[in-house]
Formats: C-alpha cells, sequence, structure tokens
C-alpha cells in the first residue's frame, strides 16, 4: 500500500494495479442493479417485443454478458479474471426496465467491476436499441447490491441484508 493508504498509487504516487498474486484463489459473487426509466408506451413494446431493431432483452442479455467478460479491458486499474458464469434478467414494470446482472469466478479479487460493468452495459443496449421511439429514457441507481468471497466475506446493500434471493 502506498503511504498514502490508497491501494492503487505506489509510493512515489503513481498508479498501480495492485498485486493479488500472494492471494489464494476463492470463489466470489457479485450482483448489480440498474434501472432504465421510459414511456410506458416504450415499456409495452419492450414487453411484447415490438421494437423494430429486434429483441431487446435478448441483445441486452448478450451485450451484458460479453462486456462482463471485457471489464478489465475498459477499467484500467482491473485485473483480468477468468469469469465463470454470467446471468442478467429484467423486470418490466409499467415505466421501466430493471436489470440484474450477476456475475461468478473463482479467483484472487472479486467480481464487483463485472458485475456493474455488466448491468451498465445491458442498460444501455436497452437504450440503444429504443432510442428511435423514446430519446427521454435515463438509466439510474447503479449499484453493487451483493458481493460474496475473500478477505471481506459476505456484503449486502445497507438496508437489504435479509435478502436471499434475487428481486426478480
Amino acid at each position: 500500500m502506498s503511504d498514502s493508504g490508497l491501494t492503487h498509487l505506489d509510493p512515489l504516487g503513481r498508479a498501480r494495479m495492485v498485486d493479488v498474486t500472494p492471494k489464494e484463489p476463492t470463489h466470489r459473487r457479485a450482483v448489480a442493479r440498474c434501472r432504465v426509466t421510459m414511456k410506458p408506451e416504450t415499456t409495452a413494446k419492450v414487453a411484447s417485443n415490438a421494437i423494430n431493431k429486434g429483441d431487446v432483452l435478448g441483445a441486452a442479455r448478450i451485450a451484458g454478458i460479453q462486456a462482463a467478460k471485457r471489464t478489465a479491458e475498459l477499467i484500467p486499474l482491473c485485473h483480468p479474471l477468468l469469469v465463470g458464469s454470467v446471468y442478467v434478467n429484467f423486470q418490466i414494470g409499467d415505466d421501466y426496465v430493471d436489470v440484474e446482472a450477476q456475475v461468478e469466478t473463482v479467483d484472487r479479487t472479486g467480481v464487483e467491476m463485472e458485475a456493474l460493468t455488466c448491468c451498465s452495459v445491458a442498460a444501455l443496449t436497452i437504450y440503444d436499441m429504443c432510442k428511435s421511439i423514446d430519446r427521454s429514457m435515463t438509466v439510474t441507481d447503479l449499484a453493487l447490491w451483493e458481493k460474496i468471497g475473500g478477505k471481506s466475506g459476505i456484503w449486502k446493500r445497507p438496508g437489504h441484508e435479509n435478502l436471499e434471493e434475487p428481486l426478480f
């Protein structure tokens, strides 16, 4: 750790990737969620697969999975990981689509960034596929909901510690 206590800075204050080689690989999981708000008419078209660009949720799921696998290429100090599994789920409301991403691995560092990247890229794909009919959409509330594994063990979003199952 640097003199400043920041793990991604060396003693001279230069950016560095944290050395995780001394750590033992353990099972790790992270869950992230976000919401894409949109007009009710847009949500109805997504739900009925009536968007003329194609299957919005199918494309968003594939985009999210691909993003999780490529997170280290996008986040400069993120470690490349062998991603073991990625699940992307959606819940459609009256004027929104909730996105949930779950990523797992057995490695020396966690998959929080992979879950967050997966979730955000899936949401951006929904936006991209629906923007021709609804430019008022917003992507909101991107957050880590749970992480399991590593030295810090289990962490759940405060206020949701008793949540055993995914929201959807």
